[in-house]
């Protein structure tokens, strides 16, 4: 390399961590051969999730067999993938890799042809020639790619392979069948190793995947080399809602078999956020609104669920504020249940006194003597009293005002006849969802205080 050329490559990764339109200002200003060598430089771009884990860069037979990147869109999985390809086929010979694609279309205008494909990110000089009618890529090592289909899984039936990368594996019309006839198949050399690169959906493969893989996770913000402005425009119209979690935030939402709501319940009925009891005129655009309180039984178990929910002019239930809190003293969560009263401009506040009585009345008189507090004694279990309130939503007389995502977790972990795959979220975005065993807090906090007003 050049010495104008490391200097060019020096500039640039100071300019790591800014924002894209920086990079984006030193980059108009380059010429055309020295933007061909900066893109070809994938160090100088690439970032944290879309290197191969170290466990998995080695080719021992202790290596990892597969690699799982599932993240949003626009985090940079395609340029991952087709980087780490071409630096097999570059460093390892005459090997056979897989592409699976959705469909041969998509295999080929993302995976090879596209913009971040293994054919337009060839390095300068480096010829790599692609074949249509035979579905085949070939590198000047003498390495082959061949090109198949998640919809014609009988295709993958009898091909070996070195390596595999398998693309969207989540839009596959057949993604058990295509996976293990790749898998039965990939057994040449040493250390056969998959690349899956996905944006997630709740199928079954997908949850064995996460579960016997290297995974990376990450969000569309990550990747720097996006417009700010447009990340945030994104987030700003999706955040919150089931396609926002999926789609920019790269979680993988589960939906307990047999649940009282069902993901697409939740968003065929959700309606725009709110700010506050008042409309922009400044009248009340609430009849009523009341705080549902489902207390710990400790300060160190599960959540105290603390849900706002409103009736409207027209008689629907809005659930429009989820306070619940965790890990704090009878005291500390009688505050919480006190701002959000305020906040809101609560008629009362509805609470479970199941788990202590009186005593979790009296708390709450001490943090505030005019709350208005009405206590209600569970008969039943929680999926019991949820089943109603889920037909409300069915009926289109509930609703969420805006998005709830560790509220609608446990609404979808809620089945009938009362069981209650719990999830038990980590907090952390490159978590996704895990299943659990906590206790449903904030649903039943939501149960109460529509029962209340409905």
């Amino acid at each position: 390399m050049r010495r104008d050329e490391r200097a060019l490559l020096g500039a640039i990764r100071r300019l790591a961590g800014r924002a894209a339109e920086q990079r984006a200002w030193v980059v108009r200003r380059l010429t055309l051969p020295q933007k061909r060598t900066l893109d070809e430089f994938w160090p100088a771009w690439a970032h944290d999730g879309q290197a191969p884990p170290p466990a998995f860069a080695g080719a021992g037979p202790g290596a990892w067999p597969t690699w799982l990147m599932v993240t949003g869109r626009g985090f940079g999985k395609t340029r991952a993938g087709a980087e780490w390809v071409s630096e097999l086929a570059r460093t390892m010979g005459p090997i056979r890799i897989a592409l699976v694609g959705a469909t041969i279309e998509d295999a080929l205008k993302v995976m090879v042809t596209g913009p971040s494909g293994v054919r337009t990110i060839a390095r300068t000089g480096e010829r790599v020639e692609l074949n249509k009618k035979d579905a085949l890529v070939r590198f000047p090592s003498g390495a082959e790619a061949c090109l198949y289909s998640g919809a014609c899984p009988e295709k993958l039936r009898g091909p070996e392979h070195h390596f595999a990368w398998c693309d969207e594996i989540a839009k596959w019309r057949y993604p058990e069948e295509s996976w293990d006839n790749l898998q039965l198949g990939l057994r040449l050399g040493t250390a056969p190793k998959t690349l899956v690169t996905t944006t997630p959906r709740a199928i079954p493969l997908l949850r064995r995947l996460v579960a016997t893989s290297v995974v990376t996770r990450g969000r569309t913000a990550d990747n720097l080399n996006l417009p700010a402005g447009r990340v945030a425009r994104l987030e700003a119209e999706y955040r919150g809602t089931r396609k926002g979690r999926e789609e920019l935030d790269g979680e993988l939402i589960e939906e307990a078999e047999g649940a009282l709501w069902t993901r697409a319940l939740l968003e065929k009925g959700r309606a725009a956020a709110v700010a506050g009891p008042a409309g922009p005129d400044g009248e009340g655009r609430f009849a009523r609104i009341v705080i549902g309180v489902d207390p710990p039984a400790s300060a160190g178990g599960d959540a105290c669920g603390i849900v706002a929910c409103a009736l409207g002019m027209d008689g629907t239930g809005s659930v429009i504020g989820d306070h619940s809190t965790r890990g704090l003293s009878p005291e500390g969560w009688a505050a919480r249940v006190v701002e959000a009263a305020a906040a809101w401009g609560a008629d009362c506040v509805i609470v479970e006194n199941n788990q202590g009585g009186e005593m979790v009345k009296s708390v709450l008189r001490a943090a505030d003597q005019a709350l208005p507090v009405r206590t209600v004694f569970a008969r039943f279990g929680k999926g019991d009293r949820a089943e109603p309130v889920a037909m409300l939503f069915e009926t289109g007389q509930a609703r969420l005002a805006g998005g709830f995502p560790e509220l609608e977790d446990e609404l979808c972990a809620m089945t009938r006849g009362g069981g209650y795959a719990g999830p038990g979220r980590s907090g952390s975005h490159r978590s996704g969802t895990s299943m659990g065993s906590r206790s449903p807090d904030r649903a039943d906090a939501m149960v109460w205080a529509l029962t209340e007003l409905l």
